[in-house]
């Protein structure tokens, strides 16, 4: 069953969503990384003039499941534009760049 589907009758499951967990995290850099048996995804909050950050949260996920979550984006991506206009791409040439240091001293790996 593809994410963005709902469950069948007779199929459904009951997801609980902790208070904790609902406000969910900030993120403005996803690091995506993968081996042979697992991609994982970390989320990373980076603030203007700070040259190191920290992630805030890392997802595994199998290749089947990273599929099936890139084409759910892209789905609600679609979905998206559709009501509120095309997104702005930043990587289209002439489009902003928007430096990893937002301004402030170079980070370093």
């Amino acid at each position: 069953m593809a994410m963005a589907e709902k469950p069948k009758k007779g199929n459904q499951l009951n997801i609980e969503l902790p208070e904790d967990i609902a406000q969910g995290v900030y993120s403005n850099l996803a690091i995506i990384t993968h081996s042979s048996s697992e991609f994982v995804l970390d989320f990373v909050r980076i603030m203007p003039g700070v040259p190191k950050a920290k992630v805030k949260s890392r997802i595994v996920l199998t290749p089947e499941h990273a599929k099936r979550l890139l084409m759910a984006l892209q789905d609600n991506v679609k979905k998206f534009e559709s009501m509120y206009g095309q997104i702005k791409n930043a990587d289209k040439p002439g489009g902003p760049i928007l430096p990893m240091s937002f301004g402030g001293p170079p980070a370093e790996a």
